[in-house]
């Protein structure tokens, strides 16, 4: 199954239950997607090498963010219409990378208070910094905060 099969059906998944495509990406297809990195790092952890099992998942987001905006960007604008500019329809785009960073930096702020050892009380920290960074992306995108999307288009009966 190719990864447009894939986006298809979360999509179609969100659109029948009224979720927006946005909280669909930052939930359900972002841990479909971390799952492999997440079963790597946990062998590696396992086998006494913590610093590779965060180095794996931050080098994989890394990689997965440049890489994958980067080379569909650099295609679009060189190979299929060449000189063009891809167009971002997102006003919240900007709480989005502010609220990633602050997770990048309160993770490795974690990580130093806990003296560099992946243990228990980390696991669950970073899993509490995951739960509120998706609280805050979905007010975000729901327009709690500020109004940054447009309401989602409702059927006709």
């Amino acid at each position: 199954m190719n990864d447009t099969l894939k986006y298809t059906e979360v999509t179609i998944v969100g659109y029948t239950l009224g979720i927006p495509d946005v909280i669909m990406g930052i939930t359900f297809l972002a841990a479909g997607t971390s799952v492999p990195d997440c079963i790597a790092s946990l062998i590696v952890a396992r086998q006494g090498l913590g610093d590779m099992a965060v180095s794996n998942t931050i080098g994989s987001n890394v990689f997965d963010i440049l890489v994958g905006l980067g080379v569909p960007w650099g295609i679009q604008t060189m190979a299929v219409n060449y000189g063009s500019v891809v167009q971002i329809n997102s006003k919240g785009l900007v709480y989005s990378v502010v609220l990633l960073l602050g997770s990048v930096a309160l993770t490795v702020l974690g990580i130093h208070v806990n003296r560099w050892r992946l243990d228990f009380k980390l696991g669950i920290y970073v899993l509490v910094l995951y739960a509120v960074f998706l609280c805050f992306s979905i007010l975000i995108e729901y327009n709690v905060f500020t109004f940054v999307n447009l309401p989602m288009c409702q059927d006709e009966l």
